[in-house]
């Protein structure tokens, strides 16, 4: 049974970093990715990067490109968002989610079954 367990939300001035973490397990499978999603309040929920864990490729959206940064931890099997120069529009709610088998750059939200609980991020001064 796949459990993603999510930590590192918080409140952060504009321009501040933080790290968002996801604890996996319940894998059988090597070939999956792991993806990082946000929903604000009045928004649909958006892809904001992947990666996956067989080759580490990795993908962002446009508005997140130079920002943020996705990566693993082997060893610990976690999953880590370092988010850097935060402006008040990434204000959402942020998710990590497991995809297997996905192709392309694994940022529609359809392809993932398995979802973290999920938490807040607010960029305001």
């Amino acid at each position: 049974q796949v459990q993603l367990v999510e930590s590192g939300g918080g409140l952060v001035q504009p321009g501040g970093s933080l790290r968002l973490s996801c604890a996996a397990s319940g894998f059988t499978l090597d070939d999956y990715a792991i993806g990082w999603f946000r929903q604000a309040a009045t928004n649909v929920r958006e892809g904001v990067a992947s990666i996956f864990a067989e080759d580490n490729k990795t993908y962002y959206r446009d508005s997140v490109k130079g920002r943020f940064t996705v990566s693993k931890d082997n060893a610990k099997n976690t999953f880590y968002l370092q988010m850097t120069a935060l402006k008040p529009e990434d204000t959402a709610v942020y998710h990590c989610a497991a995809g297997f088998g996905l192709h392309g750059d694994a940022l529609a939200q359809r392809d993932y079954l398995d979802w973290s609980q999920g938490t807040r991020v607010t960029v305001s001064s």
